[in-house]
């Protein structure tokens, strides 16, 4: 038995195979040691291969996404159901992946946190980023979102000072939940989303057991130009669960990578996770029945009014082979569109769509669709030229080289037949403005959020948003509990009561802040060594 386990000596190929080179092919014959003057040193400037090794080393790292910094991913699949509810899809949108009944389309997936950082735990209070790229015949479609279906704000003007607001001090460098809560005091609109950011809601007890959603609201587009308005939501078939604050403090004791470990090694037992994909209906109109805009980020849709229907599954089948190349570079924008999908007038949505390509063209390049995990599997010929890091040209076959222009006569691309009527929507007779939108409603469905929760979801709410604004100063904490009591008083009156119990406790309250209680006890506890 012990022979058999001896490793075989490799034959020339193999050998030529497994070769150490540098990255202009040459073989290494010594990557132990660089050149030096005798074997002390100094080091000699013409080391080429140490030289080409640390330059590449410095430069691993791409810029760290601003928001969604942290994040795992995985391959697999899309099946349409070629149906929406009862109805065949082609009623409403006319995009290509949807038609057919078992039509599939890859996918690539990236979860992530959204405020904290690269290495942060995954055990956090956050959002969680549920990033969908479809590789579709039509090209790609990306469906951008997050675990829950409504978010902080409804204008992206607000968006970097929200974002501003959530991360650490600028200063300090220390996350501080006095300036967290103190946006959201005087955001008004942000009622509904702590309501579930602070519930289990905000801590997911893995990416395989959480829902996702599109949360902007879009439109799909017939075959006739007709357009509806939709929102895209992902239901979990391994069903939804969700952490307690004291349980994510007991499993980030143990280690903080525990969501991308899970998935990782689910899909590697061959339990791959899967999701349908659902979405909600809604003419494209002003609604006047509602108490709210249908276009609001900060609202969800009533299930009763506009029920969730199903119209394809998702399973995740394949782990990356390289983090970096396959999860960190993938670049995902909610401007990615097929024909069949289209923009809805959302505020936030459109201010996403300029934002999320602007990043990507900062992090990875003016090339980043280039990249095989960004590029799609359809045939691409476009008249772009140069850019950073540019290793193909996208020419069709046939195409006159010399024309990188259009319109043209001699040789060069051309326009693609349409594949329906364009959708034309009317434009509005209005004035130009900088206004809110007449039925902002911040309140009510928060409160109506707060009432549907399960005792057990009330009860962590409550505790942790209570522990949370009592760190804050009383201005802060009055407009909180101003617009939770608007809410539900109930709600106001048990966050209230929390509050005062955590400032009671000399341990817990104010002005010590949790960083500074766990900054002392650090040093009380430290045990004393002598230097060495």
């Amino acid at each position: 038995m012990a022979d058999e386990n001896k490793k075989q000596p490799q034959s020339n190929d193999q050998e030529e195979n497994v070769t150490l080179t540098n990255r202009q092919g040459h073989p290494v014959t010594d990557n132990q040691n660089v050149r030096t003057v005798g074997n002390r040193g100094p080091v000699t400037l013409e080391n080429y291969n140490f030289l080409e090794k640390i330059t590449h080393f410095d430069r691993e790292r791409v810029p760290e996404r601003v928001v969604h910094a942290r994040g795992a991913g995985a391959h697999g699949v899309f099946e349409a159901y070629g149906t929406v509810g009862d109805e065949p899809v082609s009623k409403y949108t006319r995009a290509k992946l949807f038609q057919e009944k078992g039509k599939q389309t890859p996918v690539f997936v990236r979860f992530s946190s959204v405020i904290h950082g690269g290495h942060s735990p995954e055990t956090l209070r956050d959002p969680r980023g549920f990033a969908t790229k479809f590789y579709t015949e039509d090209g790609n479609w990306d469906l951008v979102g997050n675990n829950l279906k409504i978010f902080f704000i409804r204008d992206p003007l607000k968006f970097p000072d929200m974002v501003h607001a959530f991360k650490p001090d600028p200063i300090t460098n220390v996350q501080d939940m006095e300036r967290f809560l103190d946006f959201v005091a005087n955001s008004p609109e942000s009622t509904h989303m702590i309501t579930f950011l602070f519930s289990p809601w905000g801590i997911p007890a893995n990416y395989r057991m959480m829902q996702g959603s599109g949360v902007n609201t879009y439109k799909w587009v017939n075959a006739e130009g007709e357009a509806v308005l939709v929102k895209y939501h992902w239901e979990p078939l391994q069903g939804i669960r969700n952490l307690k604050q004291e349980e994510a403090n007991q499993i980030q004791g143990l280690d903080f990578n525990h969501a991308t470990v899970d998935l990782y090694d689910a899909i590697e037992r061959g339990e791959y996770p899967e999701w349908e994909l659902c979405v909600q209906i809604m003419s494209d109109d002003y609604h006047p029945e509602l108490d709210f805009d249908p276009l609001d980020d900060t609202k969800l849709w009533p299930e009763d009014q506009f029920p969730f229907l199903k119209v394809g599954k998702m399973t995740l089948n394949r782990n990356p082979e390289d983090y970096f190349n396959e999860v960190e570079q993938a670049a995902f924008g909610t401007g990615v569109l097929v024909d069949g999908l289209d923009f809805s007038d959302d505020k936030m949505l459109q201010g996403r769509t300029f934002s999320y390509s602007d990043t990507q063209r900062h992090r990875i390049g003016a090339n980043y669709q280039q990249l095989p995990i960004n590029a799609p599997k359809s045939r691409v010929a476009t008249n772009h030229s140069g850019g950073q890091m540019r290793y193909q040209t996208d020419r069709a076959p046939g195409q006159n080289p010399h024309v990188n222009y259009e319109p043209s006569s001699l040789g060069g691309l051309q326009e693609a037949p349409k594949a329906g009527k364009d959708h034309e929507p009317e434009y509005y007779n209005t004035r130009l403005m900088r206004q809110k939108i007449d039925r902002p409603n911040d309140f009510a469905q928060a409160g109506e959020t707060y009432r549907n929760f399960e005792d057990w979801e009330r009860d962590e709410l409550i505790s942790n948003l209570g522990s949370n604004l009592a760190q804050c100063n009383e201005v802060i904490q009055e407009k909180v509990l101003a617009n939770i009591t608007e809410a539900d008083a109930d709600y106001g009156k048990r966050v209230r009561e929390m509050m005062e119990k955590v400032m009671a406790d000399p341990e817990k309250g104010k002005p010590l802040h949790r960083a500074h209680m766990a900054a002392k006890k650090a040093e009380e506890k430290g045990h004393e060594a002598d230097p060495y």
